[in-house]
């Protein structure tokens, strides 16, 4: 069993981070006095715009193998340190070979997009339960599309006709938001760059806390994150980590997002609206939404091939684990994580 260490979250501007000794130190202008964390009780470190961090810490962590990303202020992925490069060649060498085989590609692709089908008709019908009239009208009739969709995710015969199912996939489920929560006006779009509503602004930021788990997880594994099945391989693009991704997303990050709205957990204070129509956290909403993270990474989580349950904070590496063993050829198919 994986130990869980603990994922530290940077995010106040004008925060620095500095090494002594075995710990981290932590300093703000503003706050007086210093906070010191060991470098032992932390796997991950997580940097926001305004942050700034010393050399020598950086190379410590490259040192120790402990990943160091930093993102902007709306989440979103834009760097990575992770050291030397570790892992057994031979699988990356399988791993391209499977995205050259083009039935290879379909299939374990196909499997990534009947995760994400499944888990998102979950969301819709577990929803549809605690509600009533025409929302839950609107979630049945999703989920039921959901079934339709998920049965023609098997059965096409080309890459191009599997993003097509999964794209008109993610229009029923986003459009059936407004049903998810009262706080979505209709119609619900997603955007993402820049996200214009609090409710894309949210699942926005915790997308990207998702990315950098899974990014983490592969590389952990010793697979290529840049050579994916499902999204096109593209310079500087972690297709692998943004297709397996796609099961967890609607359980883990949609789920959690919906909750904070839901139960007004993120309120109009904590966002801001630009100039350009963008929406952001502000520095307590992302405080917010960071603690109810950390938080959901500590629950339980049923995992059918284990036959057992496991946090959430294992999910990423255990399905990069069975996507390994599928690529090296101890099991037949890859099967994505779902919970009924």
């Amino acid at each position: 069993m994986t130990e869980l260490l603990n994922t530290l979250y940077a995010q106040t501007p004008g925060t620095s981070l500095q090494l002594d000794g075995d710990t981290v130190r932590i300093r703000h202008p503003d706050h007086p006095g210093r906070r010191i964390l060991p470098l032992a009780r932390i796997d991950h470190l997580v940097l926001f715009g305004g942050v700034t961090t010393t050399n020598e810490l950086l190379l410590r962590c490259a040192d120790d193998r402990r990943t160091v990303s930093w993102l902007t202020s709306f989440g979103r992925f834009r760097a990575r340190l992770d050291g030397p490069t570790v892992g057994n060649p031979l699988l990356r060498r399988a791993q391209h070979r499977a995205h050259e085989d083009s039935q290879r590609r379909l299939e374990i692709a196909q499997g990534m997009v009947a995760g994400k089908i499944h888990n998102s008709r979950q969301v819709l019908l577990r929803a549809a339960r605690d509600v009533a009239g025409q929302r839950q009208d609107v979630l049945r009739a999703a989920a039921q599309r959901h079934a339709e969709t998920l049965r023609a995710a098997a059965l096409v015969p080309h890459m191009e006709a599997l993003l097509g199912v999964e794209g008109t996939a993610a229009r029923d489920y986003f459009g059936a938001y407004p049903a998810l929560s009262t706080r979505i006006s209709a119609p619900f779009e997603r955007s993402r760059r820049p996200p214009v509503d609090q409710a894309n602004c949210v699942l926005s930021f915790l997308y990207g806390m998702l990315r950098v788990a899974v990014h983490g997880a592969l590389e952990q594994v010793g697979l290529d994150p840049y050579i994916g099945y499902l999204h096109s391989v593209r310079a500087g693009k972690p297709a692998l980590a943004l297709d397996l991704m796609e099961e967890f997303r609607p359980l883990l990050a949609d789920r959690l997002a919906l909750t904070l709205l839901n139960r007004n957990e993120v309120q109009e204070r904590d966002f801001e609206h630009l100039p350009n129509g963008a929406v952001r956290l502000t520095d307590a909403g992302r405080r917010t939404v960071l603690n109810a993270w950390q938080h959901s990474r500590e629950r339980m989580w049923p995992h059918a091939q284990l036959d057992r349950e496991i946090p959430a904070a294992l999910i990423p590496l255990v399905q990069a684990r069975l996507l390994a063993r599928h690529l090296r050829g101890d099991l037949a198919t890859y099967r994505p994580w779902t919970v009924n």
